[in-house]
């Protein structure tokens, strides 16, 4: 019997604009660094609440000022979160942060500590975060068709047996994801480089395919302006080397196992663009393993699958993070922090589709109310993508 079908439901919470959430956060959001302080303050007066601490926001400028706000609206907007309170330093920007979360209907507050100082802002802020607390914990969960889930992939500390095992058990749960009429997302342009034609073959059509390559194409450019003949000390990492890893192309075969073998790539987004209809979507994305999960929150996704080889520990505030392993020394040497373990592919244990079974019924249970091990390790990795300096 199939783990997921057409059939299949999970209890999330529905938003105002129709969206649907697997948790149900009152964060509180600073603007910029120098309102981190405030916001924790907040966030340690009212149980209940989460602060985002960040280190930038002032004197961003041009693509890099909108992908700032475009990083903090759509972290805010994602449907994991019920409530939000915005603090920044100056009024301007918080009432921009604030209108762009206030758009999908849910409560959101913004206070600013120019002329008010840091213990008023903090004073006005508690107060009404304790009334969005009230709010979120009345909230109940309520039966979604599993088409309303959103599913984001990223992997990390990528070895051998990612390629070989977590990255395709990703695969063969995207593509059952897939046929549900799901909303799927991958990225990661740097790990394509070597494979690009592969990913650009799967593209839903001629325009798709355009938009791919522009992003593609865009990046290597930015190698090139900087003089960087190669990825190395970067791409592949130490790490991935340590692994088995040895090339950039070798890393890059093993990244694309994630996308399946059915699934075609039916949309382009930049970075922290949210997806205008179903389907699987590429988004142009750091590899770094919190930026990537971090934009992906930003883009609206609720569940996120983490494929690691030689072990990662990243989470997320928001977005739950779901570790799949298929290296058997990594499972046993960092067993906290593994949701999956696919290490019988490689044994001979299991076969392919179970080990996506596997992976399904850990999301159908983090969906449901389920903490994953990052959850309860207390890992909220939060890290914005940078283009520039500041100005």
């Amino acid at each position: 019997m199939a783990i997921v079908s057409r059939s299949t439901t999970f209890h999330g919470y529905r938003r105002d604009n129709g969206r649907v959430g697997v948790r149900n956060h009152v964060i509180v959001l600073p603007v910029d660094d120098i309102s981190n302080a405030a916001a924790e303050a907040v966030a340690n007066n009212i149980k209940g609440t989460l602060a985002l601490p960040h280190p930038y926001g002032r004197l961003q400028f041009g693509e890099d000022l909108e992908l700032h706000f475009r990083t903090l609206i759509g972290t805010g907007c994602n449907p994991n979160v019920a409530a939000v309170i915005v603090i920044g330093i100056e009024d301007g920007w918080t009432k921009r942060v604030v209108d762009g979360i206030a758009a999908t209907g849910k409560p959101v507050a913004g206070f600013s500590i120019e002329l008010h100082g840091d213990h008023d802002t903090i004073m006005r802020a508690s107060r009404q975060a304790k009334e969005f607390v009230h709010y979120a914990t009345a909230l109940r969960r309520v039966e979604c068709p599993i088409s309303d889930l959103w599913v984001s992939t990223k992997c990390g500390e990528s070895d051998t047996t990612s390629g070989c095992g977590a990255n395709p058990t990703v695969g063969n749960a995207f593509d059952k994801l897939y046929d549900l009429d799901t909303t799927l997302v991958f990225g990661e342009t740097s790990e394509l480089t070597g494979g690009e034609h592969i990913v650009a073959a799967r593209c839903a059509n001629d325009a798709v395919r355009e938009r791919f390559m522009f992003m593609f194409n865009r990046y290597q450019d930015m190698i090139d302006r900087w003089k960087t003949s190669d990825l190395s000390e970067s791409q592949p990492t130490k790490g991935n080397i340590a692994g088995g890893l040895t090339t950039i192309e070798e890393k890059a075969m093993g990244n694309i196992q994630k996308i399946g073998k059915k699934c075609r790539i039916d949309g382009v987004i930049d970075k922290a663009e949210i997806p205008t209809h179903k389907g699987l979507w590429f988004m142009d994305s750091s590899s770094a393993a919190a930026e990537m999960v971090t934009l992906c929150a930003a883009s609206g996704y609720a569940v996120h699958f983490f494929p690691t080889g030689q072990g990662n520990v990243i989470g997320n505030p928001i977005l739950p993070v779901i570790k799949i392993c298929a290296n058997p020394r990594t499972v046993r040497t960092m067993s906290e922090h593994i949701d999956v373990d696919t290490s019988g592919l490689l044994q001979r244990e299991i076969d392919l589709d179970q080990a996506g079974d596997k992976l399904l019924e850990c999301m159908l249970a983090t969906a449901n109310g389920r903490w994953t091990s990052a959850e309860a390790l207390g890992h909220r990795e939060f890290v914005l993508t940078r283009l520039f300096e500041s100005a």
